[in-house]
């Protein structure tokens, strides 16, 4: 069966929000690019007034523009393998997916953790720079024994590193329910028992809930809206890592965390994308 490839050309703020509408509409797979995003879904499944629907309901915010093609029928996941290749953080994360043979270097450092992620739909592998840039910042905090929450899990890599590096538990939640069972399956290829996952947003949090380490890769309206929150369920010398946006949106994310009562502790950009880290001082 033929699949129809929807381009969307957009603000890169607004490629979240569409994938979850898309996903509503039945879209399969999405792939972020430079313009915007692509999005796929089985022919017979589409429906371009509802497209078109979604894009009106962002009209008044941001200018969106789409174009439709069909595609032969392809072996997609034959066409993923090829495109996936195992990625290296710091000289000391290896991520791959679970058709690639494990890491074995036979040199004086091989990786300290190889972790296995099977995207599917979700994002996260750290082939993007801000995915990427968490989990350096990560390698840089003691996890040892620490209550992690992982916001927006997508495949769950952050939460998994969380806990290969020690996290005695961690708690991840993303709005969409394939992401969800992306991110247990994840969790579950990586032997990582002390995560929890479940579908719903920061406000199905308990607010009596307290965490050492806050992970946060989403964009910047979210990280806008929702510091003061995260800010809320930390514990004194607890620890923030935001990422998801662009070096020029860093002085608004800057200002929300100092009202929100948080320190700067470090920063990293690369290719134009940023990521920080915060603590809340201790008493």
């Amino acid at each position: 069966m033929n699949y129809t490839e929807l381009t969307l050309t957009l603000a890169p703020d607004y490629a979240d929000i569409l994938i979850a509408e898309l996903a509503e509409l039945g879209f399969e797979s999405f792939v972020e690019t430079d313009e915007g995003l692509n999005a796929y879904i089985m022919e017979p499944d589409f429906d371009e007034g509802a497209v078109r629907d979604v894009i009106a309901k962002y009209a008044d915010q941001t200018a969106i523009a789409y174009t439709v093609t069909s595609l032969e029928k392809r072996n997609w996941n034959a066409e993923w393998e090829q495109s996936y290749q195992p990625i290296e953080v710091a000289q000391t994360v290896r991520v791959r997916a679970s058709f690639h043979e494990p890491d074995r270097s036979d040199g004086p450092a091989p990786f300290r953790y190889d972790l296995v992620i099977n995207p599917k739909m979700s994002f996260g592998t750290g082939h993007h720079e801000t995915t990427a840039m968490m989990l350096e910042h990560q390698l840089g905090i003691d996890h040892a024994g620490k209550g992690v929450l992982d916001v927006g899990s997508g495949t769950g890599i952050l939460a998994i590193l969380a806990a290969r590096m020690g996290a005695a538990h961690v708690l991840a939640f993303d709005i969409e329910e394939w992401a969800v069972e992306n991110a247990q399956e994840n969790a579950g290829l990586n032997d990582c028992s002390q995560i929890r996952v479940f579908q719903g947003t920061i406000a199905d949090v308990d607010t009596r809930s307290r965490f050492d380490i806050v992970l946060a890769n989403i964009n910047r309206n979210v990280l806008l809206a929702e510091i003061p929150t995260y800010a809320g369920l930390m514990r004194e010398g607890g620890q923030l890592l935001v990422s998801g946006f662009y070096e020029h949106d860093a002085i608004d994310i800057e200002r929300k965390a100092k009202e929100a009562g948080l320190t700067p502790v470090r920063g990293m950009a690369i290719n134009g994308w940023c990521s920080l880290v915060y603590k809340r001082q201790e008493k």
